[in-house]
Order: structure tokens, then sequence, then C-alpha cells
């Protein structure tokens, strides 16, 4: 359990930044819930795949919850898949803004 809590609790920092700097969630809400649901959803698949395919397998830990959405597909996996693309997001938001700043920066 302790896992999806650390999930949560570090999406919820993400969001404390996005929301401070208007990166993401707060800049185009609806832009942003499409592309992390459709990154969960591609990530979820390829999983999947890799799943059938016998390559990931779920390993037992007390951290977890141990509720199984599927067979060898953890409650706690697509809760990270979404803070993975949140994440990457966020990131990409904020790097483009500092390499804004600084190119306006060097042109004036």
């Amino acid at each position: 359990m302790s896992y999806l809590i650390a999930l949560l609790a570090s999406a919820a920092g993400m969001a404390v930044l996005d929301r401070r700097w208007h990166l993401v969630l707060w800049r185009a809400p609806r832009s942003a819930t499409l592309v992390v649901l459709l990154g969960t959803a591609f990530f979820l698949v390829w999983d999947l795949a890799a799943i059938q395919l016998g390559i990931f397998r779920h390993g037992d830990s007390s951290h977890m919850t141990g509720i199984l959405l599927a067979p060898e597909l953890p409650l706690e996996e697509p809760v990270f898949l979404a803070f993975l693309c949140y994440t990457a997001l966020v990131l990409f938001a904020m790097a483009e803004r500092i390499l804004e700043r600084r190119r306006k920066r060097e042109g004036s």
C-alpha cells in the first residue's frame, strides 16, 4: 500500500508545481488530460503484451496493495504509468519555458 500512497503523493506534488507555474493541466486541461490518458493506455497495452509474452511478471511486495487488475497487472501499474506520463508532460513544458526565457534574454 505504501507504493500506491507514494505514487499519489508524488503526483500531488507534481500537480502543485504544475499549478504554480501553469505548465500543463492549468494551461490546457483538456489536452493535458487527453495526452495523459492516451499515454497511459499506450503503456498499458505495452505492459499487457509484455505480460502475454512472459516478459513482465508481478512480484510480491509488502509495499503493494496486492490487488491485481489482470493476471500479473497490479493496481499500482496504471497509477504509475499515468504519473510517468504526467511527469513527462510537466518536465517538457518546464524545459520549453526555460529555453524560451533563455532565448528572450539572449535576443534582448
